[in-house]
């Protein structure tokens, strides 16, 4: 709600009253200034709900503006000889307050104006990302940039990458027999009390041999006088035992259970 006058030679809001004073339309003897103050202070009464801050800013600005009104009026009304000087000074007066004006009328045109964007965006609602349009970009609307050799080294391995398909298993099939690890963990047994497990499985070893050193350290420490620990934190070492012989019988190792695979079809062969 914005403060408006009435008066005879004038009606309308506070803002416009810069226009009449610039245009010379009314003159200040005529326009009724206790009226005026009348009229504010009726404003007032009805602004009495809303925030005390903008009530107080609304009521300096008319006061400043009603104290400058009354000095014009007076220095107009009452006859006075005025020297050179004093009539400058009147005339920046009142080009001052014009200014003044001015600046009032800006800053509430601004305010109006806020206020209108903020509605408007009260009003709004953020669209979910999942009723977004799918977004598609023409190639022809990109721009051409200059390629590097190594930006065609790139592009051209992707395409290899891309189109090369999965990568080629290379199955490998370890058909060395057990008892063949037996003996070597053996012999180095012979010649050392342990040896790490890790020292078996040095080299480039596959999963297939992996397994053969595996059940072979299995069966010595079952019949053959073997044995695996680990101190702590430490490697697993096979060591040699009080029943350890130097000669190592392993005819029994593959042939165990040849007849029962045998009968069940599978696809190994027999030694």
């Amino acid at each position: 709600m914005s403060f408006r006058i009435e008066l005879p030679a004038y009606r309308g809001p506070l803002d416009l009253l810069l226009y009449l004073v610039r245009r010379q339309e009314v003159s200040l003897s005529e326009m009724s200034l206790a009226k005026i103050i009348e009229q504010y202070l009726e404003y007032l009464e009805i602004l009495q709900q809303l925030d005390l801050s903008e009530i107080l800013g609304d009521v300096s600005d008319f006061i400043d503006l009603a104290s400058t009104l009354v000095e014009m009026k007076s220095l107009a009304v009452l006859p006075k000889i005025v020297e050179e000087n004093e009539e400058e000074e009147i005339l920046d007066e009142q080009s001052e307050i014009i200014e003044r004006l001015l600046q009032y009328k800006e800053i509430r045109d601004a305010a109006a104006i806020l206020d209108e964007m903020g509605q408007r965006w009260q009003q709004r609602f953020e669209r979910m990302s999942d009723d977004l349009p799918t977004r598609r970009i023409d190639p022809g609307d990109q721009p051409i940039v200059d390629l590097e050799i190594w930006d065609l080294v790139s592009a051209f391995g992707r395409i290899m990458r891309e189109s090369a398909g999965p990568p080629v298993t290379q199955v490998i099939y370890d058909d060395t027999p057990i008892h063949v690890y037996m003996q070597e963990i053996h012999s180095r047994l012979r010649e050392s009390p342990q040896i790490t497990l890790m020292d078996l499985v040095k080299g480039g070893i596959h999963k297939s041999s992996l397994i053969g050193w595996f059940l072979a350290t299995l069966e010595l420490t079952r019949h053959h006088g073997a044995a695996v620990e680990q101190d702590e934190f430490g490697d697993i070492v096979v060591v040699r035992t009080a029943d350890y012989r130097d000669k190592l019988d392993v005819n029994e190792v593959d042939n165990y259970g040849a007849e029962k695979i045998e009968s069940s079809n599978m696809p190994i062969r027999m030694r």
